[in-house]
């Protein structure tokens, strides 16, 4: 049984990395071209010499935030805020919302949202009945694993979200090779077939995601038989990373560019240190230029020791978004990235919210080799600027603070 989806997943990491650069330029031009949103994001910008990780990293940073800012503002023209290059039709056969909400677009292309690949690393196969207990309602996450079962050769059964003693007479009587939905619900299913007295004998694997999948629920499952895997995915990139049989971070999809960049920045970070996963989709038809993820991880070392070749990440470490009211101001990872830039022969830092509820203390924690007092009362003073508010400056030795992605730490006491 061939452990690999396709050829692609093989590539040599010079390779990928040429033919994923060598379709970057034409996607930002088409953006530029066929996405109102992108014209304006990426107005004066020659789509021909985005050829390098450093040119792509020049490139303003798109969030969630912008996309439901400007669906809102464009609504009545543009009910995707202009983002998205297809409209209404057959080209979009389906429209699907995430809370916000925000609108997403789903186009004609076979496995429109790459989730084939990730099935296939969690073992399922051409010829299996998949019992698919995603949403089919507002949200596409149903659609996204339909189509791409679809695409694998797979037979789908819709079971969506809730109705669980259902759920368990249709596994029972189709006899599906595997489930693919949220850990929690899964487990919720095994239970309840577990306490109904009903057998599941043919349900052997799963792959799972939108949420947490701690390996203590992987363990319990393992002991009930089913060998189970997890993908990160979104409403709107489709997949970016998967789970393989080496258990050793999630390996990127083939058709996505991943930065990690410093929170609150559009920065990319050294390797190996935690911060928020931006990416660059080479989707045609909703052409996403460096998104913002707003979801903390890290890039591991090293090939996967399953013979894919791509970049590993850890998987889902946090919230990127750190924002944090002190003394009724809003403080912003970006303000503290503001403050850094002004003193480029500093190191990381962050900053440190103290104290109880209305007496709020703010201590910017700063790396650096050397000191001075003239040296902290401008680093204060800028901090004062920038946020309007001050802070204590405490010099730490440089990479001595947690590789934890962390800009603003809340560290009040709430009781």
């Amino acid at each position: 049984m061939n452990p690999f989806y396709d050829d692609l997943e093989q590539r040599s990491p010079a390779q990928r990395e040429a033919d994923l650069l060598a379709a970057l330029p034409a996607q930002v031009a088409h953006a530029q071209a066929h996405s109102e949103a992108f014209a304006h994001i990426l107005a004066g910008v020659d789509a021909r010499s985005i050829t390098s990780r450093a040119a792509l990293a020049q490139l303003p940073v798109t969030r969630k935030s912008d996309l439901f800012e400007r669906q809102q503002a464009e609504r009545a023209r543009h009910a995707f805020g202009g983002f998205a290059s297809i409209g209404f039709g057959p080209q979009m056969p389906r429209v699907f919302a995430s809370p916000g909400p925000i609108y997403e677009p789903e186009g004609t292309r076979r496995d429109y949202w790459r989730m084939a690949r990730a099935m296939h690393a969690a073992g399922f196969r051409p010829g299996e009945l998949i019992h698919n207990c995603f949403s089919y309602h507002f949200v596409p996450a149903g659609s996204m694993m339909e189509t791409g079962a679809h695409a694998l050769g797979c037979t789908v059964f819709a079971g969506g979200t809730g109705q669980t003693e259902q759920q368990v007479q249709a596994m029972a009587e189709l006899r599906p090779a595997g489930y693919i939905g949220t850990p929690s619900f899964l487990k919720i299913i095994v239970e309840k077939a577990a306490e109904m007295g009903v057998a599941l004998p043919s349900l052997k694997k799963a792959m799972l995601g939108g949420e947490a999948f701690p390996p203590s629920l992987r363990d319990w499952l393992a002991e009930r038989g089913i060998t189970a895997y997890q993908c990160f995915a979104t409403a709107d990139l489709g997949l970016i990373a998967y789970e393989t049989s080496a258990r050793e971070g999630l390996v990127l999809d083939e058709q996505v560019m991943v930065e990690i960049v410093r929170p609150g920045t559009g920065d990319p970070v050294a390797p190996g240190e935690v911060g928020e996963l931006v990416v660059t989709s080479l989707n045609a038809d909703y052409p996403l230029i460096r998104f913002g993820t707003g979801d903390l991880t890290a890039v591991l070392n090293g090939p996967c020791p399953s013979g894919r070749t791509n970049t590993r990440i850890k998987g889902w470490m946090g919230r990127a978004d750190q924002t944090t009211k002190v003394r009724g101001m809003f403080v912003h990872p970006s303000q503290v990235a503001q403050v850094l830039k002004r003193f480029p022969q500093l190191g990381r830092a962050r900053l440190v919210v103290s104290g109880e509820m209305a007496n709020d203390q703010m201590t910017l924690k700063v790396e650096a080799a050397q000191t001075s007092p003239e040296l902290t009362q401008q680093l204060g003073d800028a901090v004062r600027e920038v946020t309007k508010l001050r802070a204590t400056i405490e010099w730490v030795n440089p990479q001595s603070l947690p590789n934890d992605g962390k800009v603003i730490e809340d560290a009040r006491s709430y009781r």
